[in-house]
């Protein structure tokens, strides 16, 4: 994923009709994720984590086989129904860090979601020098990252061929604990979670979508930009080796709100200049308030259900989450390309700002949940 979010928007600007179009199919990977999270989670539920995980590496593979074809012919249409099938392999590594609970302690399981999400620091390093190797490595630009693509996405069979763990328990209607999902959505902390988690997540993609064309856009190389999402990625998962214990000590609702805090600070400095330690500024802060804000909100969330509900809550909060991601990204080029009059200092700003109102909505459920009294908490 930090390979296609690196090159996705340049490709699609080599693609698109009008440049307000070109992180378009970084779009419509986030809306595919919206519309399989929740078919996947039941998917998982009856089958098991591991059929789900291998179905989604298959779509993966498939996805970025398309998105070569069309780089290849020059469709634009093509590349986004590849980035399209994409997004199911997106969705199902979002349920990696609840598989990390299934067979986990209440009180283990914080620690748990954290180390499979520090699993991402690899890809940090990975994902973005892949890019160097092969983005120019054939005559059509980009064409080489897609087809490495393909053969990373071949691997997960012969990984989840070890994963052995209990299938999600299946919510039961009738049965202690079995709440309806109006019912869920009505559960204080599982509607904080869930904005928070959303928020966390959206506004990270809108910023991250935005950076690699914000960066070459203000006349600095492609392999800067890749090296500034290197960071931006070390940034996301380096955290998370602490963040469990962090959770543990100072709980997850105090996590949060440090990780919006931090994510406040990410757009106020890339208000101070467009430098390249602006961008590596920026992006660093963006990744550890989300690292804070999303794995927080996760354990917020986790501590809120019952086993029978797990599946139709982890549905629910990924449609929400993918769902706001997937507005976010929508929003991202327009903000970026057709905000500033071509101008992409002005438009850099503008996507920053934009994180402001939506900083505010979550601080302000995170405050309504800490000012409710105990017992209705």
């Amino acid at each position: 994923m930090s390979m296609i979010f690196t090159v996705g928007g340049l490709a699609g600007q080599t693609l698109a009709p009008n440049p307000c179009l070109s992180t378009l199919p970084l779009s419509m990977i986030v809306l595919g994720s919206v519309l399989s999270a929740q078919p996947l989670s039941e998917f998982m539920a009856r089958k098991g984590r591991r059929a789900g995980f291998v179905l989604s590496t298959f779509a993966g593979a498939l996805g970025a086989a398309i998105a070569a074809w069309a780089l290849w012919t020059g469709s634009f249409g093509l590349f986004m129904a590849g980035a399209l099938l994409t997004g199911i392999y997106m969705s199902a590594q979002g349920f990696y860090r609840f598989a990390a609970t299934d067979g986990a302690s209440a009180e283990f399981a914080p620690k748990a979601i954290s180390y499979v999400m520090a699993a991402g620091l690899a890809a940090a390093i990975l994902g973005p020098q892949l890019v160097k190797l092969t983005a120019q490595a054939m005559v059509v630009p980009f064409l080489g990252t897609y087809l490495a693509i393909i053969g990373l996405n071949l691997l997960g069979p012969i990984l989840f061929a070890f994963l052995d763990i209990p299938a999600p328990g299946r919510r039961v209607k009738g049965i202690a604990g079995g709440r309806s999902r109006r019912e869920l959505l009505r559960d204080p902390v599982i509607a904080v979670a869930m904005i928070c988690g959303m928020v966390s997540y959206a506004l990270m993609n809108l910023v991250m979508t935005s950076a690699p064309l914000a960066v070459v856009g203000c006349g600095f190389a492609p392999t800067q930009a890749a090296d500034i999402v290197s960071a931006h990625v070390v940034a996301m998962y380096l955290p998370s080796f602490f963040t469990g214990s962090l959770i543990a000590r100072f709980g997850a609702r105090g996590i949060v709100g440090a990780g919006l805090v931090i994510l406040a600070c990410a757009g106020a400095v890339s208000m101070t200049g467009v430098q390249l330690h602006n961008f590596f500024a920026v992006l660093i802060l963006l990744g550890l308030g989300w690292n804070f804000g999303f794995i927080g909100a996760t354990a917020m969330l986790n501590s809120a259900h019952s086993p029978e509900e797990r599946g139709a809550v982890q549905g629910m909060n990924d449609f929400v989450v993918f769902g706001g991601v997937f507005l976010a990204s929508l929003s991202s080029g327009s903000l970026m390309n057709c905000s500033g009059a071509n101008d992409p200092q002005a438009g850099w700003q503008a996507v920053n700002l934009a994180m402001l109102p939506f900083l505010t909505l979550a601080g302000a459920a995170l405050i309504w949940l800490a000012l409710r009294p105990r017992e209705t908490r």
